[in-house]
């Protein structure tokens, strides 16, 4: 696997307009808080018990107070809206409230196709439009929306342009019946002897279409050409250079066309995609699913709004897939995903795809991350059904867990090995570290002790030169019979020694002192004191004579260290 560097994620922070009858609430959170975060500031907000109150729109169908926002993966800008059944609404706007509650609803369609017995489970949101209901219904059986002949329509679903929501339908389910009639006659025949609740479409069936088939027009491409008037703009701009723009417009898109409840689709290269799935720690990897798009294919507008935006289909791709998607409806955007898909995927799945024929799409590919090379689990094709669709969703993720477990496995071991040898590496590191901070400080020790050596020694000699010019500077000893006085001076050391020496009286007293210090104890070290009376001498004046400090004829006196 290439190598990669892990960054640390910062959390996300997650904007929600909140929407409870004629009142619109904006909540900032980061996306480690959890729904019941939520719930709590709506409740200072809007004056509502967090008991009583029902959060609804999530994309992943209904979720607990303790869900952390981070594993909904939800983008960044988010709608939801507050429901209070336990609450009665205020009387002024009681109808508009259960109107607006109603549109955000889901209805169950249990639609029956008499000629085959076969029967759909259909989910439509409450803004959806009969006409679209009748739209989707061609796609499964084939049967022309003019051609449809209805069965279980409320009486008061009298126009196709009406929402599901106004139409009288119950909820949350509702049976209907659908029939090819045979002609228009004997359509119309049957229109007038159906009972109430037997619906026919008003505005498809005009007399402009009615012969369609005898100018080589088939039902098929009359719809398909009613179908691409109604969209307003491609999925995916033409030669789209950017890839995060084009799926940006491609999300955008598909929001429009088949509501908010759809997978969280990657806004990113294909190659950025590939990071956020597989070159992450084992434990957080995920399965690839590439969503490949074509608005020419009649399965594309079934196969969204019924498979891919099922919630059990968006809550299961939410929390194990990353889900990135292509529109391959224009030429230069499908080759450039052919070239994608040659380079990442190699040449037999390219191939694969470029022999798919429009009416197989919509395709949604499974992409596995292995260690050398990203392997394509699945291919799955738009002719399927949520059921199916969910059990080959499954299958793959069980070939992934195996996988992922062996990863965990080795990946634990790889670190458990990688920590052993740095512990090692540390300690030794560590150990050199000692050593060399021991082996510096035995160095410094020495200098200091070289330092000091040569400090005492330079002082010593210094010492010794003040003292041998003192001591030569020394005026010759007097005899004892001398013609002039003569004072005798006996010095006891701190040593217990005595020095002795006769000097003239009219010496000046700091001959004494040179004499001392020429003996190795400067006057500035030593205070030489007298007994009796006991005094410091070497406070006297040096200049004068020891006849004129009184240390004569004779004296003894003792040197002392200074503090």
């Amino acid at each position: 696997m290439p190598s990669r560097q892990i960054v640390e994620r910062q959390p996300r922070m997650l904007d929600f307009r909140v929407e409870y009858r004629d009142r619109n609430v904006d909540v900032v959170l980061e996306d480690s808080c959890t729904v019941g975060e939520i719930k709590q500031i709506l409740e200072n907000e809007l004056q509502i018990p967090v008991s009583k109150m029902l959060l609804k729109g999530w994309k992943t169908g209904d979720v607990e107070d303790s869900t952390v926002l981070k594993s909904l993966h939800l983008p960044k800008n988010n709608s939801l809206y507050v429901l209070t059944p336990d609450l009665p609404p205020p009387s002024s706007s009681s109808h508009s409230g259960a109107l607006q509650e109603s549109l955000n609803q889901n209805f169950m369609l249990i639609i029956t196709h008499r000629e085959v017995q076969r029967e759909y489970n259909l989910n439509f949101s409450g803004s959806s439009t009969i006409q679209e209901v009748k739209r989707n219904v061609y796609d499964l059986t084939s049967i022309p929306v003019r051609h449809q002949l209805w069965e279980g329509w409320p009486s008061s679903a009298t126009d196709d342009s009406m929402c599901l929501a106004e139409s009288g339908l119950s909820y949350p389910c509702h049976r209907l019946t659908v029939g090819r009639r045979s002609s228009p006659a004997q359509t119309r025949e049957q229109s007038e002897e159906q009972s109430t609740d037997v619906h026919m479409v008003s505005d498809s069936d005009g007399d402009d279409f009615e012969d369609a088939t005898e100018f080589g027009v088939d039902d098929g491409e009359v719809f398909g050409m009613a179908s691409s008037a109604l969209r307003k703009s491609p999925m995916m701009p033409e030669n789209a250079e950017n890839e995060g723009d084009a799926l940006l417009q491609f999300t955008a898109e598909f929001s429009s066309r088949y509501g908010d409840c759809h997978p969280v689709f990657f806004i990113g290269s294909l190659e950025a995609a590939f990071q956020e799935a597989f070159y992450v720690k084992a434990r957080d990897r995920k399965l690839l699913a590439i969503y490949l798009h074509h608005d020419e294919s009649v399965l594309t507008n079934v196969f969204c709004s019924q498979m891919l935006c099922a919630e059990s289909i968006v809550s299961y791709l939410s929390q194990n897939f990353i889900t990135w998607a292509w529109d391959l409806t224009k030429d230069s955007n499908r080759a450039r995903f052919l070239t994608m898909c040659n380079r990442h995927f190699g040449s037999v799945v390219a191939q694969t795809i470029r022999t798919q024929k429009t009416d197989q799409f919509p395709l949604f590919l499974i992409i596995m991350g292995k260690r050398s090379s990203n392997e394509v689990l699945n291919v799955i094709q738009g002719n399927t059904t949520v059921d199916e669709l969910m059990m080959r969703l499954m299958a793959a993720m069980e070939i992934f867990t195996a996988q992922q477990q062996e990863d965990i496995k080795d990946e634990d071991e790889r670190e458990a090995r990688e920590n052993v040898k740095r512990e090692q590496d540390e300690a030794y590191r560590l150990s050199l570290e000692a050593d060399r901070a021991k082996r510096e400080a035995h160095e410094r020790e020495m200098a200091e002790q070289f330092r000091l050596e040569q400090i005492r020694k330079e002082q010593e000699e210094e010492r010794e030169a003040i003292r041998l010019s003192l001591e030569q500077a020394l005026p010759p000893e007097p005899k004892e019979e001398n013609a002039e006085p003569v004072s005798k001076l006996r010095i006891r050391t701190p040593s217990g020694e005595f020095l002795e020496r006769r000097f003239l009286a009219s010496s000046k007293l700091q001959i004494v002192f040179d004499f001392v210090a020429s003996k190795g104890f400067p006057w500035d070290e030593y205070k030489l004191l007298s007994t009796f009376p006991r005094r410091d001498v070497t406070q006297l004046d040096p200049n004068k004579s020891l006849l004129e400090v009184k240390l004569f004829p004779q004296e003894t006196l003792f040197l002392e260290a200074k503090e």
